[in-house]
């Protein structure tokens, strides 16, 4: 019998679907525990060189992990503190945003009426309606939003035990990782391991090189508009922006509110092409020199990324998915039979007009 049409042949790819299949459902009723623990492990391999210098200079090891996560919390705790001072500002306004976005939403309703044909009557019954709706669900939200606001204090305070623990227990690790494999693939483990220490490390210094430019260019083009809240809304921005190919639409919207509310209704459109000028700017000159070398993934397989890492882990999901990936190709790329799907997910453009399926000649 041909092996092609034996049915063991294809026992492998129904195998790897099937343990895709069982891992995506451990993933998604796992989140809460998985989750902190890929961050802490990402955030450890990022502070592990300056572990090991401070051990190098004669630092005492534990002391020299707690100094590194220390320092890593104190960066971001100050973060948190800028974004909420300047986010309680915002909050003071909001009442008189409030009424100028009533205002202006009476206006479009009254255009509306008279270029559509359309009675305000009814136009105010339809808003009625999805506003009801919209409380209908009211409590199921805020049911959402307190489980999302206790799993973040679950992650702030769990995610830097994790990374102290991953960085003390680092040699007992890969100690066991050895003891999975024979001597003959040592060298090929280390291989994968010591290439994904090195795409995580320059990936995320890359990333957030990036993201400091991004912040600082929003805040100036909002600053030059005169845009209220212009630094709080380039952080944002930012931030938002580092979720891939998603996070800059979401990044545009609140602040072409902002300008709707505050200024003239040109300047929403002015917000607009500043935006859409610092993505061009991104796209075209920061990512490919910082951050798009250091992650060989092609732009389907990252949208696609994005979509499953937000539907199974949410926001956290999306800012996992590209590295996560990346780690994948590294790993797809050493293993044979996966070698298919590491090129499927890479970035290298077989050429135009090759003849991929080569006819063969039947034997007689």
């Amino acid at each position: 019998m041909d092996k092609s049409q034996n049915p063991r042949t294809f026992y492998p790819s129904t195998q790897i679907l099937l343990g895709i299949i069982a891992v995506g459902f451990l993933m998604y009723i796992g989140q809460e525990i998985i989750i902190p623990l890929i961050f802490g492990l990402i955030i450890a391999i990022l502070l592990n060189p300056l572990v090991k210098k401070l051990d190098n200079k004669g630092v005492n090891r534990t002391v020299a992990i707690l100094l590194a996560v220390t320092l890593a919390f104190l960066c971001t705790a100050g973060l948190v503190y800028f974004i909420g001072s300047q986010a309680s500002m915002f909050a003071e306004a909001m009442p008189q945003l409030k009424q100028k976005l009533t205002t202006l939403l009476n206006d479009v309703i009254q255009w509306v009426s008279l270029n559509f044909n359309v009675s305000t009557r009814r136009i105010n019954e339809w808003l009625l309606k999805q506003q009801n709706e919209g409380l209908s669900h009211t409590p199921e939200v805020i049911g959402q939003t307190l489980t999302t606001l206790t799993g973040v204090l679950v992650m702030i305070f769990l995610i830097p035990i994790y990374i102290f623990l991953f960085l003390f227990y680092k040699p007992l690790l890969l100690e066991f990782i050895s003891m999975q494999f024979s001597e003959a693939k040592h060298h090929t483990v280390a291989e994968v391991l010591a290439e994904s220490k090195t795409m995580i490390q320059s990936y995320l210094v890359g990333l957030l090189t990036q993201a400091g430019i991004v912040a600082i260019l929003l805040s100036i083009a909002l600053l030059i508009l005169g845009i209220d809240y212009a630094l709080l809304l380039g952080v944002i921005g930012a931030l938002l922006n580092i979720i891939p190919y998603v996070g800059v639409f979401v990044a545009t919207i609140l602040p072409m509110l902002i300008a709707l509310a505050t200024k003239e209704p040109i300047y929403a459109l002015y917000v607009f092409i500043a935006y859409t000028i610092v993505q061009f700017i991104d796209n075209n000159f920061i990512v490919p020199r910082i951050v798009a070398s250091k992650v060989q993934v092609n732009a389907l397989i990252s949208v696609i990324a994005v979509l499953i890492g937000g539907t199974l882990w949410g926001v956290p999901g999306m800012f996992l998915s590209l590295p996560i990936t990346a780690i994948l190709k590294v790993i797809f790329d050493r293993v044979e039979p996966l070698k298919p799907i590491g090129f499927l997910i890479g970035d290298t453009m077989p050429p135009i007009g090759k003849n991929f399926f080569k006819a063969r000649k039947k034997k007689v």
